[in-house]
């Protein structure tokens, strides 16, 4: 009789099996460190630029952090001057005190319609709001819309001259810390869309249908943007680029035909809402849009009265609205912040040739919006030297008109100045 021996199992296989987990796992810790340092990398990114999240949000990202422009358009006129003052030369420098109250309320961007003749000038006044304040800039260029005579897209010899100040302009600024991002243009789509300062060729009116005629001025000027959008970013390929329209007409036009440009830049005035505006925008455009201009005067012109309560209530109202359409709100994702016209009042704004008016800040008002419902009966009602958030007075200190800042700019305060939502967890 035979005996079986016992033999036992050969560890082999079990000891190749824990080789291989631990393989793995070595592996996906090497993974998980190259995607850490990719995404560090990223985060890290210099410059500005508009990053779209896993969500389908659109994010503006500055040095690789997340930012919304909580901005102002600025234009710091003093009393008894017109539009042809350059105050970026002003030796008693508005912006300084300007930028402590900007910063006191939590603004962190201003917005420029046209810098300057004179570089060195603009460029003191860029660096010394972000050096000082940590304000950013957004510069504009206003495509010739108000010269004289006025501008016509379809000229050739009309775009070189804009194409040549574009590129100036770029060219001279784009090494500055402070430049947020660039904007072209200020409601010049109102020549076509609308019948301000209207433009037009011998082909064009020989176009019988009017509605093909708005198309084809539509088509040509957008394609002069882009062309313009291209020049900005081969000189400075490191900030988005965008273009400033009128509501949101003919904005599929701009999708087709300047496809080129970052983002939308919005100029609207709906009273305290803006409606349907970034769904339209959504699905008309596609690109994050920067409300670059919306605001509430602060005159009542039923009651003949100042009227700070609406203004506030109003302003508040439509920033709500910004803030929950960015990614971090529940609305469409499309918007990267806004800036309210305006920071302060202008009084030259009424009677723009008089310079006798210039001293006086004029209750007239100028235009009628409905929207606007607390002071219009179909009166007119938009009073334009009272839509700043923050008043001027005669009297002076240390060379500027004395700053008053008026109920809109607190309830502001407390919604920009409670820091910024945006951190580096929650953006991806």
């Amino acid at each position: 009789m035979t005996t079986k021996k016992n033999k036992t199992k050969p560890k082999k296989t079990t000891k190749n099996r824990k080789l291989l987990v631990s393989l793995l796992f070595l592996l996906l810790l090497l993974l998980l460190g190259v995607a850490t340092a990719l995404l560090f990398k990223f985060s890290s990114k210099p410059g500005t630029y508009i990053h779209k999240n896993s969500k389908g949000d659109y994010v503006l990202l500055v040095n690789g952090r997340p930012f919304m422009v909580k901005g102002v358009c600025y234009s710091p006129i003093p009393i008894g001057e017109g539009y042809v003052y350059n105050w970026w030369g002003d030796t008693a420098k508005p912006w300084i005190v300007d930028g402590k109250l900007m910063k006191d309320a939590g603004i962190n961007t201003v917005r420029f319609y046209e810098p300057g003749d004179k570089p060195s000038q603009v460029k003191k006044v860029i660096s010394d709001f972000y050096e000082n304040y940590d304000i950013r800039s957004i510069m504009g260029h206003g495509l010739g819309f108000w010269d004289f005579p006025h501008a016509n897209y379809a000229d050739p010899v009309f775009q070189q001259k804009i194409k040549r100040q574009v590129y100036q302009m770029v060219k001279a600024y784009r090494n500055e810390p402070g430049v947020l991002a660039w904007v072209l243009g200020n409601e010049a789509n109102y020549s076509f869309d609308g019948s301000v300062n209207p433009w037009s060729t011998p082909e064009l009116d020989a176009i019988e249908n009017a509605r093909d005629r708005k198309l084809a001025k539509a088509k040509i000027y957008y394609t002069f943007l882009n062309e313009l959008a291209l020049i900005v970013k081969k000189i400075d390929p490191s900030r988005p680029v965008g273009f400033g329209n009128g509501e949101l007409g003919s904005i599929e036009v701009a999708k087709e035909y300047s496809p080129d440009f970052d983002f939308a830049g919005i100029i609207i005035y709906r009273g305290k809402s803006f409606g349907n505006m970034f769904r339209q925008l959504k699905n008309r455009y596609g690109k994050p849009s920067i409300v670059i201009e919306f605001g509430c005067d602060s005159y009542n012109a039923l009651k003949q009265e100042t009227d700070e309560e609406n203004q506030a209530f109003f302003l508040n109202a439509l920033w709500s609205e910004i803030e929950y359409n960015t990614y971090l709100g529940k609305g469409e994702g499309n918007s990267l912040g806004g800036c309210i016209f305006e920071w302060n009042d202008e009084w030259w704004k009424h009677e723009q040739d008089r310079t006798s008016d210039w001293s006086l800040q004029n209750t007239q008002a100028g235009w009628t919006n409905g929207s606007y419902y607390f002071d219009t009966e179909g009166n007119p009602n938009m009073n334009e030297e009272w839509f700043g958030i923050v008043a001027l007075k005669p009297e002076k200190e240390n060379g500027v008109n004395k700053r008053i800042p008026k109920k809109a700019y607190y309830v502001l305060k407390e919604v920009w100045g409670q820091g910024d939502k945006m951190t580096a967890s929650n953006w991806r």
